[in-house]
Parts: C-alpha cells; sequence; structure tokens
C-alpha cells in the first residue's frame, strides 16, 4: 500500500511541476507583454476583432493550466524526453519567443512568422498527445484555437500597420 501512495504522491507532485512550469513561461512572457500592452499596444491600428486587453491574462493562465495537465497525462505514459513531450517543449519555447518578438522587439512581420510556426508545432503536440491519451489531445484544442486566433490577429495587426 506504501509503493501505492509513494507512486501517487510522485505523479501529483509532476503535475505541480507541469503547471509550475507552464504558468512560469507565462508569467516570464507578461514581463515583456505587460509594459508593450500598457505603452506601445494602445497606439497599433487593430482589427475590430481585436479582444479587449483584460481578457488576455485570464486566457492565458487558464490556456497554460490545461497544456500543463495535458503534458503530465502524456508523461505519465511516456518518458519526459519522447517525442510528444519534446514538441510540447518546444511549442512552449515558441510560444515564450512570440511575446518577445512581439511585444519586446515590435517585430510584427517576424512575430507572424513565428506564430504560425508556434501554430505549426500547436498542432503537431496536440496529435502526438492524442496518440498517447485523447484527453490530452482534447485538452490542447483550445489552445489550438486561441493560437489559431491570435495568428489571425497578428496577420491583421501587421497589415494595418507594416
Amino acid at each position: 500500500m506504501a509503493i501505492r501512495e509513494d507512486k501517487r504522491s510522485r505523479h501529483y507532485t509532476a503535475m505541480l511541476v507541469f503547471i509550475l512550469a507552464a504558468q512560469t513561461v507565462g508569467g516570464a512572457a507578461s514581463l515583456v507583454t505587460r509594459p508593450a500592452v500598457e505603452n506601445w499596444y494602445p497606439g497599433l491600428v487593430k482589427p475590430s476583432f481585436n479582444p479587449p486587453d483584460w481578457l488576455l491574462a485570464p486566457v492565458w493562465v487558464t490556456l497554460y493550466f490545461f497544456m500543463a495537465i495535458a503534458a503530465w497525462r502524456v508523461w505519465r505514459l511516456r518518458e519526459l524526453n519522447s517525442a510528444p513531450l519534446i514538441l510540447y517543449g518546444v511549442q512552449l519555447t515558441l510560444n515564450f519567443a512570440w511575446s518577445f518578438i512581439f511585444f519586446g522587439a515590435h517585430q510584427l512581420g517576424l512575430a507572424l512568422i513565428e506564430i504560425a510556426t508556434l501554430l505549426v508545432f500547436s498542432i503537431a503536440t496536440a496529435i502526438a498527445f492524442f496518440r498517447n491519451d485523447t484527453w490530452a489531445g482534447v485538452m490542447m484544442l483550445p489552445y489550438i484555437a486561441w493560437v489559431g486566433f491570435a495568428a489571425a490577429l497578428s496577420d491583421a495587426i501587421w497589415k494595418l500597420n507594416g
């Protein structure tokens, strides 16, 4: 019985690590995003479908949470260095980089290319997750939808301000 409890404890500790890692990525990206949203971003011409600024943080916190749980579910079945989790790490890194390219460097065209790459890796991650755990794949779908929306928004902002 103690072995089973130890394994359960280890799994929940790992889940917490996955959640903290994903939220840390989001928190670090917000260090460059927040000041730009207050100072630079308001000066851009934006399309009619631009969401209100207050919506971004709660959406991202929620998406990072579900991505982390999805990755944790796959980790329980696969090694940390498995293809699905490597894809997860790549897309998480691309997600982090986009904030610095768009909000930090104000490179709208490069940010558009980067977010298109992020979308491809996010879809590849979800497919890999689906192949291992259906619910993990399902948990990635809102993220893919949001990244697709963010890509369309990035494209519109680039066209309106380029």
